[in-house]
């Protein structure tokens, strides 16, 4: 299993605010948002055709055409974006091409297996297809799997990527207006919105950290117009200064400090047309935080915590690894919108942490959970309902979401090994600490199981003492201890004197011998108990 550690904190940051934009500003943000995002998608286009021939020669001919209808740093924000979406569809390429080996894979060591066969754990064998139409079938699918890779492989090869600026999803939702319920005058909405490009990347040293897209400190928003669009300008230099006042309410005080000191700030403003608003996202990156070692991040106990579809299962350890308090559990709905999901994770994890800081625990243990091959069928069979839990588990966003808020909070996230941590935690933890007024889930159990995997301890819980009268009967107590303590098996303290009954244990000569004492694993055991024969006659 692997080792327990501290996830390293978040390396950057992003706030937004509402622009409640006039009619004057909406008008003239749309103009700006169509009009550069032509030119990205015009520029991603050539980029496209360069495939791997690209390089500083190229990019430079790209900047320079741009900045001849646009201005130099719009032409570097353009171009700058081009290369991460290029970058970002080839390593969507790279992780299509791994799944669809995997796959490919899965399903012929199971078409290899004879009909019906159960699954070999000691050999590393699957089991075989339950009849011969679902073997004819998954046989079609591996070539359907195999072409798919060819395709994807050339593709791979030859530089080439396929990306849908706006969506691919919107994109094939002009084809089913009527099932989505949309006009086609708001799908055009939409999809022009989507398309819009007014984004600039923050530069050191410039007035308030951006010199396209500029916000004070009293919250005055200004751009830098393309040259195309010169005469939209209200301002001088080719400005355009909104009617709106931007607010930031979250991290305010952080957004000050940078542009107070002319350091970088990028700057994204878009539109929600199903909302009627227009948001501004501000972002910068933030100097990696110092990761505590593991034994000072668990010095004060922990807070282990059991994800699972519909909510998070806490309980607080004590850094022995013993249960404290109750458990407690964090309720989330993931039905609905994008948006609401996201607002229920975010208000489980604020509940956990508050949960986390009055309990007085430094640290939170999580599962090092990753679900990304765990929705195929070759894993888990015919049980959809199962991949279907499985696929809608929020196990990226919920880790995200936690290690940025936890950062905040100065809490450490350690993350441990998720094998078995379910069942032994229900094995062990369960009915013991179940009672006539609290009745503890396997969910409540596995927690337990993962704080003390993360404290170092093993899950089963310390067994009870022996009885009364000393005897091997009953076997020995496990000892809680670490694993690095040392000299916890060791002889008692040698202390003088005789061994008899009139003084204490502990104080005879033989005191320090565990060969002379009836213990497990010693020389005393290894000894055979020879009785002599009774005799015959009196």
């Amino acid at each position: 299993m692997a080792a327990p550690f501290v996830v390293p904190g978040p390396t950057g940051t992003a706030i937004r605010a509402r622009l409640r934009v006039s009619d004057t500003d909406t008008a003239v943000l749309a103009e700006v948002g169509v009009f550069l995002g032509g030119l990205a998608a015009g520029d991603f286009v050539v980029r496209s055709r360069q495939g791997l021939e690209h390089g500083g020669q190229t990019w430079a001919v790209r900047k320079r055409e741009l900045t001849g209808v646009s201005s130099a740093r719009w032409a570097g924000s353009i171009t700058k974006a081009t290369h991460d979406q290029w970058a970002l569809a080839r390593r969507g390429q790279t992780a299509e091409v791994a799944w669809l080996r995997k796959q490919i894979a899965s399903i012929q060591e199971r078409l290899a297996r004879p009909l019906g066969a159960k699954a070999d754990k000691r050999e590393g064998l699957p089991r075989g297809y339950g009849s011969r139409a679902e073997w004819h079938a998954k046989s079609r699918r591996v070539h359907a799997l195999r072409g798919r890779l060819a395709g994807v492989e050339a593709d791979w090869a030859a530089g080439r990527v396929r990306v849908v600026r706006g969506g691919k999803r919107l994109a094939r939702l002009r084809h089913h207006l009527d099932q989505a319920g949309l006009s086609e005058r708001a799908w055009r909405e939409q999809w022009r919105a989507a398309r819009m490009f007014l984004a600039a990347d923050g530069e050191s040293g410039k007035g308030l950290g951006n010199e396209t897209i500029r916000i004070t400190a009293t919250g005055r928003l200004s751009i830098k117009l393309p040259a195309a669009l010169a005469r939209l300008a209200n301002a001088p230099h080719g400005r355009y200064v909104l009617d709106a006042t931007v607010v930031f309410r979250h991290r305010r005080e952080e957004w000050l400090d940078r542009i107070t000191n002319n350091r970088a700030v990028a700057y994204r403003i878009h539109h929600d047309v199903l909302r009627g608003r227009w948001y501004v996202t501000a972002s910068w990156q933030r100097t990696p935080a110092f990761v505590l070692p593991l034994e000072a991040a668990l010095a004060r106990g922990v807070v282990a915590v059991d994800m699972n579809d519909d909510h998070l299962a806490a309980w607080r350890l004590d850094r022995h690894g013993n249960p404290v308090g109750e458990p407690r559990r964090f309720f989330y709905d993931l039905a609905g919108s994008a948006q609401h999901r996201d607002a229920q994770i975010r208000h489980a994890l604020t509940r956990l942490l508050h949960h986390t800081r009055a309990t007085g625990a430094g640290a939170i243990a999580v599962e090092d959970l990753d679900f990304t091959d765990g929705r195929c069928r070759e894993k888990y069979g015919r049980n959809k309902r199962f991949r279907r839990l499985i696929s809608r588990f929020p196990t990226a966003k919920l880790k995200a979401r936690l290690v940025a808020m936890a950062a905040e909070q100065d809490i450490a996230i350690v993350a441990v090994d998720p094998a078995y941590t379910s069942r032994w935690g229900a094995q062990h933890w369960q009915q013991p600490l179940s009672t006539s007024k609290r009745k503890v889930s396997r969910h409540d159990a596995a927690s337990i199981a993962i704080g003390r995997r993360a404290l170092g301890h093993p899950i089963r819980r310390r067994t009870a003492p022996p009885p009364h009268d000393r005897s091997d009967r009953a076997e020995h107590r496990t000892v809680q201890a670490r694993p690095d303590a040392r000299r916890r098996e060791g002889p008692r303290p040698r202390i003088p004197g005789p061994r008899t009954r009139s003084v204490p244990p502990g104080s005879g000569a033989k005191a320090g011998d565990q060969h002379a004492q009836h213990r497990s694993g010693h020389a005393a055991e290894r000894g055979f108990w020879h009785q002599d024969s009774p005799l015959l006659s009196l």
